[in-house]
């Protein structure tokens, strides 16, 4: 496809317009009435900016609504699959496909509509990876038969440190180093696409997710943990991602904490994420026994079973996690910790032998003051924060969650 210009491209600027969306987003079907009722707005404001909307396809007249008395309002229905975006996930957090990248079309409710995997060791540089990561949205595009105007950006989540400004990837240790996976400028890929690119680091785009989708939505004050082959975090205040002066604020799978001596990715010593990523619980296992395992979720199914050796593996996993959060929580004091990723499918084996570990270590959090959180999106949060990324000046305008 080739560029496609947009000088008329919906963007909602007026506050008043996104009020009446997020209502009729969260209650699908109102009329005028209601819709002035509830958000405060004044009939005839109401009425101008449902018919913008209108214009625009977001909604649609739905026929005439019930009524007490008198005559009929007419309702006004949302229609998510008005508009669309790509969310792109290179943070290698699927349980069963470590090397996979995904590519997901979603619509205005973050719904997944349809999705690509592909495995980027298949590929010999980054160019090979985005002109095919064009294809495959190229390829969805035209199976689902949606007008390219319609889709209003990519999202990409990248583990690693990301300035989204620049769209320059700067720090990808856990990234296939044969593909050059850093001072990566993806303005150079812009011209790819028939739509805006976006960019952010995994952990950021997972908590945006969680935030607006999932069991963060009534948080202002959190950090989400992602933990996949690296650990990163997410750090939320007052509803809003802190990214920090360079935009480097989360990496903290490279907090030292151990002194063993083994060498991380990143080129320092004993960083967290040797001992507390999913990629631990591999390489543990497979140093110790000769029934090797490829991937977590064949850990898992060791530890259900339960296999002796996984289970001792896992209780020295905890051990390590236990001591990262422990050191995150007297560095942010957030009400809330949530963690994600891939290691968020463990589910009742983590969260409370975890919590356990953290509050008898701790002297400063008892557990009343401070709830631990598994992700509900699970690793599904990075694909969808990346899709949300392109509906942002839709949906909050100059008040961007990210």
């Amino acid at each position: 496809m080739g560029k496609i210009t947009h000088p008329g491209r919906e963007r909602i600027r007026d506050s008043n317009n996104r009020k009446i969306l997020h209502l009729l987003r969260e209650r699908r079907q109102l009329s005028k009435q209601e819709i002035a009722s509830e958000t405060g707005i004044s009939i005839p404001t109401v009425t101008n900016n449902v018919s913008r909307l209108i214009d625009e396809g977001i909604v649609e007249e739905a026929g005439l609504s019930e009524s007490t008395g008198g005559r009929k309002p007419m309702s006004i229905r949302y229609l998510p699959d008005s508009r669309y975006a790509f969310g792109v996930d290179f943070a290698s957090n699927h349980l069963t496909a470590s090397n996979k990248i995904r590519v997901a079309l979603t619509n205005l409710d973050a719904s997944i509509k349809a999705e690509e995997f592909f495995d980027y060791q298949d590929f010999h540089s980054v160019d090979e990876i985005m002109t095919h990561i064009r294809d495959v949205t190229d390829r969805i595009v035209l199976a689902a038969r949606i007008p390219v105007e319609h889709v209003l950006g990519i999202g990409i989540s990248l583990p690693g440190t990301v300035n989204e400004k620049k769209k320059i990837l700067e720090v990808a240790p856990n990234l296939s180093p044969g593909l050059g996976m850093h001072d990566l400028d993806f303005r150079a890929y812009e011209k790819l696409f028939a739509f805006p690119l976006f960019v952010e680091n995994e952990a950021n785009a997972a908590a945006f997710a969680e935030l607006v989708l999932g069991i963060a939505q009534d948080k202002r004050n959190l950090v989400y943990l992602s933990v996949n082959r690296g650990i990163g975090a997410g750090i939320v205040v007052r509803g809003h991602i802190y990214k920090g002066n360079m935009k480097r604020a989360g990496q903290v799978g490279h907090i030292t904490v151990d002194s063993k001596g083994i060498l991380c990715t990143c080129g320092m010593n004993d960083c967290w994420e040797l001992y507390a990523a999913s990629g631990a619980l591999i390489r543990n296992y497979n140093m110790a026994s000769t029934r090797r395992i490829t991937d977590t979720q064949g850990f898992l199914e060791r530890l259900r079973s339960p296999d002796p050796l996984a289970v001792k593996i896992w209780e020295r996993y905890l051990d390590y996690l236990a001591i990262g959060i422990s050191n995150l929580l007297l560095c942010y004091d957030p009400h809330y910790v949530v963690i994600g990723g891939e290691i968020s499918q463990f589910d009742e084996l983590l969260l409370e032998p975890l919590k356990k570990r953290i509050f008898a270590r701790n002297k400063f959090y008892k557990g009343d003051d401070l709830e631990i959180l598994i992700s509900s999106l699970k690793d599904n949060a990075a694909v969808l924060g990346a899709g949300l990324l392109p509906f942002q000046e839709l949906l909050y305008g100059n008040n961007k969650i990210i």
